[in-house]
Formats: structure tokens, C-alpha cells, sequence
């Protein structure tokens, strides 16, 4: 399909997408040093960093998580910590705390703000479903303010920061999931899956050998950032804004544009944010492949992992079996990304 790119990009908005595109493969190429298969993790993830959002990882103990994220965060020069949610964690162990000091030089004593371990970089939050909807609210607040607010003054996170938020999909009880609107902050909702046998294989053989792997940095903080704006810079042809637009409003069931199947199945569809983060993250997609362009591609790549978390199916839906990702399918095979989509001028709030 041709598109139809609304500006023209500057020569070195052309080569900073294209020194991007290299950087990818370099990252890439880095952590297969020590991470086996999780192609498509692995770049859902890279697509999140530059397109500034969060993710959350959906998978069970053991699939080498948390050495991926410490991993992408040694070639992209980040800093990383990780949380392990429990059941009696509490904000200030997430956002820190005012500790009572004495003053050497003066000898009063007064209030010293000490950070906590969501002043990082790379955040990992390790079951976030087993800390009760307080915890869970103030690692939410700093997600979406890029602050915390203790004692009435404001401490800004440090940039670029990127929280990695992990749920077990098994042994639900005694656990706190997170609300639909909750949900909704997390530009991603990533599946990891078991690996293929001869994957299984590669990393028995491999970790059960003594080795002490260095990644190398790649890309620098100041080099992320100035990225992470020009993946914003790139253009999107106004049919593929509606192409992104249609998908998201195809899941309300409301909606008359629903496809019969959304209508009987879906009890609730995306909302706003979705068609924004469609665009976003297949801004950042483009650019990771050396392009200064959205192509239909780009964002039915980007369709599941947007709108799997933004979808909630009805009693009859579950009861034959079927998944979000059954859902999604359904509405990508539906929705012709050629076909001009015009519903109305009516505006809605981002």
C-alpha cells in the first residue's frame, strides 16, 4: 500500500532514523549474548522505551524477565531496580520517605527527603497484582505525573523513566489485579510465552556453564531522549490516523462502526488513549526499522500488545473459549487499512 508522507523530513531527521535503526540491531545483537529467543519481547519493549510508555509483562516465574530488563537497560546505559510487590509493601517503600536528621553544622534536627527505589531509570515491578490498591496507586501516580509529592514538595523523576510491571498469570489468590483504568496507563500489556524446545535447549546449555557475560552501552541517556523526541517528529499519513482510529473504535460495542462479532462478544472497548498509543508506538516501530514513515504494518504490529489490556469480553465470549488476542485478529482481518473511515466530525477529549 503506498502512503502518503505529510511532510518532508529533514536531511538529518532522515539520518538520526536511520542511526536508530542500526542502534536497534546493535541492542539486539547485545543481549542474544545472554537472552535466548523473546524476539518479539525484546522489540515490544525497545518500541515502548522510545515511545515513552510502560509495559506490562504477562508471564509465568522463570522466563528470564528480570535479566532482560537488567540486560536492556546495561546496553542502553539506564540505571535499573526492581521491587518485588508483596502484600505488605508499602508507597513510601516505592517513593521514598522524610527521615528526621540531625544538621552537623547547626545542630537542629529536620526533615531530609530519602529517595526511594522509583527514582531509577529501568523500574521493574515484580507482581504488581500482590500489593494491595494503595501501593499500586502510588507507583500508578509517579507513572503517569513523572513525580512524587512528599511533605508538599515535588520530586522529579529522573528521564527517560520506564517501569516494567510484571503479573503472574497463575495463582491468582490472595492477589489485588489492577483495575480496567488502571490498566489503561500502561501503553503495553506483552505476553511472554514459554520458549520453542530448541530455545529450552540453548539456555540449559548455556547458563548452566560458569560465564560472565559484559554487555556493551550502546545508546547514552542524552542519545535516548533526543530519540524519543524525534520518534514523536515522525509523520503519520491522516489515513493511517483513521486506520488507528477505526481499530480503536471498532472494539465499542456501541459504536456503530462494531462488526457484528465485537457487538456479541465485547462488554467493553478501548478508549481514547488506544488509538493515540497506536500512533505512537507505530511512530516508534517505523523508526526502529530506519523509516521516517507509518506504514499499515506498523500498527497492526502494535494492535495486540495496545489493545489486549483495553478490551474486556463478555460472559459468552469466555465461555466459548475466546481471547482478546481472538478479538483483535478478527478486527485486523475486518478493517481494511485502504478504506477511507469517516464517522463524523464529532471531537473527543484525548
Amino acid at each position: 500500500m503506498a502512503v502518503n508522507h505529510p511532510t518532508t523530513p529533514s536531511a538529518s531527521d532522515v539520518q538520526s532514523v536511520q542511526q536508530l535503526g542500526a542502534a536497534r540491531d546493535r541492542v539486539v545483537n547485545e543481549t542474544r549474548k545472554v537472552i535466548v529467543g523473546m524476539e518479539s519481547v525484546i522489540d515490544e519493549l525497545m518500541i515502548a522505551i522510545f515511545a515513552r510508555g510502560h509495559c506490562l509483562l504477562v508471564g509465568v516465574p522463570g522466563l528470564a524477565k528480570t535479566l532482560l530488563v537488567s540486560s536492556l537497560g546495561q546496553t542502553l546505559s539506564l540505571d535499573f531496580k526492581r521491587i518485588q510487590f508483596t502484600p505488605d509493601l508499602m508507597p513510601s517503600d516505592i517513593t521514598g520517605t522524610e527521615l528526621l536528621q540531625d544538621d552537623p553544622v547547626s545542630g537542629q534536627r529536620q526533615f531530609k527527603f530519602s529517595r526511594g527505589p522509583v527514582f531509577t531509570n529501568i523500574l521493574l515491578a515484580d507482581e504488581i497484582n500482590r500489593t494491595p490498591p494503595k501501593t499500586q496507586a502510588a507507583l500508578l501516580e509517579a507513572m503517569q505525573e513523572k513525580k512524587v509529592s512528599v511533605g508538599g514538595d515535588d520530586h522529579l523523576l529522573d528521564n527517560p523513566f520506564f517501569v516494567l510491571a510484571t503479573q503472574n498469570p497463575i495463582e491468582q489468590e490472595g492477589t489485588y489485579p489492577l483495575p480496567e483504568a488502571q490498566l489503561d496507563r500502561f501503553l503495553f500489556n506483552i505476553m511472554v510465552d514459554y520458549p520453542s524446545w530448541d530455545e529450552e535447549v540453548a539456555i540449559v546449555e548455556r547458563i548452566s556453564v560458569a560465564t560472565d557475560t559484559k554487555l556493551a552501552p550502546v545508546l547514552g541517556k542524552e542519545e535516548i531522549l533526543a530519540l524519543q523526541k524525534l520518534v514523536r517528529r515522525i509523520p503519520a499519513a491522516r489515513q493511517m490516523v483513521e486506520y488507528a482510529t477505526a481499530l480503536a473504535r471498532a472494539t465499542r460495542s456501541e459504536d456503530p462502526s462494531a462488526p457484528g462479532f465485537v457487538k456479541e462478544m465485547l462488554s467493553w472497548g478501548a478508549g481514547p488513549r488506544a488509538s493515540l498509543n497506536l500512533i505512537v508506538a507505530a511512530k516508534a516501530r517505523a523508526a526502529l526499522r530506519g523509516r521516517f514513515y507509518v506504514a499499515p504494518e506498523d500498527i497492526q504490529a502494535v494492535a495486540k500488545p495496545i489493545l489486549r489490556h483495553r478490551i474486556v469480553l463478555n460472559f459468552a465470549a469466555q465461555a466459548e473459549g475466546q481471547t482478546p488476542d481472538d478479538i483483535i485478529d478478527k478486527l485486523l482481518a475486518e478493517i481494511d487499512p485502504n478504506k477511507g473511515h469517516n464517522h463524523g466530525s464529532a471531537a473527543t477529549a484525548a
